[in-house]
């Protein structure tokens, strides 16, 4: 017989997460961008007299963008059900908090799409060309607008504000709503997130372009659309370098650990280089004292600059992390382990005397955990904040796999730096009239198509599985948070959604081939 263990079973739940988040993420950011692109298409239409050229080339766009939209619907769905099926625990603990926005994404932003997306697709000679145009920016919107309230629930779990915990009901409760929908992490995440779908959405248009140029088929429609997508795309990659920028200086304030992750940095110091690129020592632990790279290109002082925007500012490693280091305000794992058990045995504490109908020790506690005293702010910051760590069963176990964040975080800055060249080469291009005598450069802006999905996946890793162990970063880890449900319940469904995802991803791929096939002469008005 197989014995599994708490580690299979939250192996086997992070493994299903991820493989529906990262199939969601296939379809999310195209919606996003492309939603605006057509906005920008129709407003042309309309503003032009409507010019049955940009309404032939709007129709051709959002045909794309009505298969992706009904299909990431789906994969969507199955990721919100997920959070109840195999993360009951975290539901439980952060419910309160985490189910607000995604009510609100629901009730409001997902109708708002879910209702003007039908005047967009088939109201063209239902209603005016006005409401028409209206209907096609509120759909754009309203998708953006769902994206803002799912990030702002993740952003919370990253840096978690605006809320107290009730020992009575053992749940965290929302005491805030604009501290947690407008935290600096939630606004820059959302930022970053739908401006790496602009940017998305501006390679596909510009890849299909390119298709169309290669075959010598529709060209001046290739060549609007292009201008369109390089515009919004060249805007959307200097806002995607800006919004990282910021987010790595986000991860250094909130989440050393996965600074150092992003970075392989072990040991901390002062006017700290930044490694453009290397290749890890695969035998590296924190315990021991082997080399971090097998090579490594470096650039001197530089993460200090970018991590706190001073050449000479202390970037803590996993050393510092784990031991702590005094002189810089950072306490050992071991202390925070300790406090964290305190917050648990206060809360083990309640539950007892409640049992025991000791009213007196109920109030005590009731008491610590209130914010609005004295009292009660002190074993916040003493104890209640570290109560993530009272569930570790090791100090290594802060550190995130450092591997898969250090070259996905590689990956996706270096192909933002390709797609800024890509945008700006495209402008270029049209510019002086040479977009079609260069057939080199409209095949490398086709086989650019994979690459923002790829960035867009690594950007997610390094979100993601840079903040492991955690949940709920510092109060709730992963090993805490799941259902009490088989592993091999988890690891069958997990191959289901495996096998229903790629069906699903295939069947999208091979339906827009076809209306791609077919091009814009296909649109009957």
């Amino acid at each position: 017989m197989t014995i599994f263990t708490i580690a299979d079973l939250v192996d086997w739940s992070r493994a299903q997460f991820a493989l529906t988040a990262m199939y969601h993420w296939l379809f999310v950011p195209l919606t996003l961008g492309l939603g605006f692109i057509c906005a920008f298409m129709e407003t042309i239409y309309y503003r032009r007299g409507l010019d049955p050229e940009w309404k032939r080339i709007t129709r051709f766009w959002m045909r794309l963008f009505a298969v992706n939209f009904a299909i990431g619907i789906a994969t969507g769905l199955i990721l919100e059900f997920e959070f109840g099926t195999n993360w009951s625990n975290y539901s439980y603990f952060v419910g309160d908090i985490f189910g607000a926005p995604l009510a609100i994404e629901g009730i409001v932003a997902f109708f708002m799409e879910a209702t003007f997306v039908a005047v967009m697709f088939f109201g063209w000679r239902r209603v005016s060309p006005r409401f028409h145009l209206a209907s096609t920016w509120l759909t754009a919107i309203g998708a953006n607008l769902s994206a803002l309230w799912i990030l702002v629930a993740n952003s919370w779990m990253q840096y978690p504000v605006g809320m107290q915990f009730n020992v009575e009901t053992a749940r965290s409760e929302m005491v805030d709503f604009l501290a947690v929908a407008l935290s600096p992490v939630a606004v820059i995440k959302f930022l970053h997130t739908i401006t790496s779908g602009f940017l998305l959405a501006s390679l596909f248009v510009i890849a299909v372009s390119a298709w169309f140029l290669l075959k010598g088929r529709n060209e001046e429609f290739a060549k609007r659309s292009m201008k369109i997508a390089a515009v919004f795309g060249l805007i959307s990659s200097v806002a995607v370098i800006w919004t990282g920028d910021t987010s790595g200086v986000q991860a250094a304030k909130y989440q050393p650990a996965k600074l150092a992750a992003m970075e392989a940095l072990y040991e901390g110091g002062e006017g700290v280089p930044l490694t453009v690129i290397g290749k890890l020592n695969a035998d590296k632990r924190a315990d021991n004292d082997l080399p971090v790279f097998d090579f490594e290109v470096k650039v001197n002082k530089m993460l200090s600059m970018l991590a706190f925007h001073d050449l000479d500012a202390y970037v803590p490693g996993f050393k510092d992390l784990i031991d702590g280091n005094a002189e810089h305000g950072i306490m050992p794992v071991k202390e925070k382990m300790a406090r964290g058990k305190e917050a648990i045995a206060q809360i083990a504490r309640y539950s007892k005397a409640l049992r025991e109908g000791d009213r007196q020790t109920a109030d005590e506690v009731v008491a610590l955990f209130d914010l609005d005293t004295p009292e009660g702010k002190a074993f916040y910051d003493d104890y209640f904040r570290y109560l993530g760590y009272g569930y570790l069963t090791s100090e290594s176990d802060i550190i995130p796999p450092v591997g898969l964040v250090f070259y996905s975080f590689r990956i996706m800055v270096g192909l933002g730096v390709w797609f800024v060249i890509v945008f700006a080469g495209v402008l270029i291009l049209l510019k002086k009239g040479m977009i079609n005598r260069w057939r080199w450069a409209l095949w490398l802006m086709l086989l650019s198509l994979p690459l923002p999905y790829v960035a867009g996946q690594a950007g997610w890793i390094v979100s993601e599985v840079g903040r492991q162990p955690w949940t709920v970063q510092d109060m709730l880890p992963a090993s805490a948070s799941v259902s009490e449900l088989a592993p091999a319940a988890v690891k069958t469904t997990f191959f289901i959604f495996a096998v229903l995802f790629t069906v699903l991803l295939i069947a999208e791929i091979s339906i827009m081939a076809r209306q791609i096939k077919n091009g814009p002469e296909a649109i009957e008005d």
